[in-house]
């Protein structure tokens, strides 16, 4: 199934940054730590790939502490980049956001020539959070759901630092299908868009070979690490269903009950520190997306020329 989720109100966000970014001097988006490859648009980078941006990987905290520092280089690699990791809730850390907005512009500043940035990022990443932090006020509605900024909004963090607050924005199309899945096992995607067994089962598939321990840990099935890794997927949704008191009359396990709670365990992150891709695996998803999406342009160009 492939995931694909973008309401009417991402159509007016487009718009409304394909406007805004002519007048911008950097761009802050909002990465999920756990996920940071599949959180990044590509529709974001195609508008406002000129400028310098900084990626933050938020959320740092729930992610695995061994995989950040290599997204974190994988970014940083980039021309006019810079990449930190924080967590949102914290203001030390997000502070740090204005220093590297400066060090990407520095001929901006003071009132004559005031900074002036855009942020963006999937729903649900924390963005909200992260600005209320920046500007020690409740400027921006927060939520656990997707979709709850709706529109553009100036925020002034200082007398020469002007930051646009933009709402969450998908992408049309979602090409590579392991970041359909992500997505919307992270929450950032509609609950109609998805059916949550199917993303609860993909999810499993990837934590039972990296992270087997920590469900271990949390649902306490009495397996171990190693038998856990060896399940079929659907045995593991269907173990942890039952522990967790998911049955219906009868005896039957109730999967659809459980892959909601597996799904609200990792966004709730009690199942551990994680983090659901690496730079190198997440190339590898992307070369087949493209090697994919070419073989699919190159069919619909033969059917034209019949």
């Amino acid at each position: 199934m492939a995931i694909q989720w973008f309401p009417g109100h991402m159509h007016s966000t487009r718009k409304a940054i394909a406007e805004r970014i002519k007048d911008i001097d950097v761009v802050i988006e909002l990465l999920d730590a756990r996920l940071p490859g599949s959180s990044a648009n590509p529709l974001l980078a195609e508008l406002t790939g000129h400028k310098p941006s900084v990626k933050v990987l938020n959320k740092q905290d729930v992610a695995d502490p061994e995989r950040t520092p290599l997204w974190l280089d994988w970014y940083n690699a980039r021309a006019e980049t810079r990449a930190i990791a924080l967590d949102a809730s914290e203001p030390a850390p997000a502070r740090r956001l204005i220093d590297a907005c400066h060090q990407l512009a520095p001929q901006r500043g003071g009132m004559a020539k005031p900074m002036r940035v855009l942020i963006c990022g999937i729903p649900n990443v924390g963005k909200s959070t992260l600005i209320n932090t920046l500007s020690d006020k409740r400027q921006a509605k927060t939520g656990d759901e997707a979709g709850i900024t709706k529109l553009e909004q100036r925020i002034t963090l200082a007398d020469d630092f002007y930051l646009w607050d933009t709402p969450g924005m998908l992408w049309p199309r979602i090409t590579i299908a392991e970041s359909g899945y992500k997505l919307a096992a992270s929450g950032a995607v509609g609950r109609n868009a998805y059916d949550e067994e199917e993303v609860a089962l993909e999810l499993l598939a990837y934590l039972k070979l990296h992270y087997a321990p920590l469900l271990e840990a949390r649902y306490r099935l009495g397996l171990g690490a190693e038998a856990i890794a060896a399940l079929h997927d659907d045995e593991l949704l269907e173990a942890i269903a039952r522990k967790r008191g998911a049955v219906m009359s009868g005896g039957r396990v109730n999967l659809q009950k459980g892959a909601e709670l597996v799904m609200t365990d990792l966004r709730s992150a009690v199942l551990g520190r994680m983090t659901l891709e690496t730079p190198a695996e997440f190339e590898v998803w992307s070369a087949a997306a493209e090697l994919k999406e070419a073989e699919r342009a190159a069919k619909k160009a033969a059917r034209k020329s019949r």
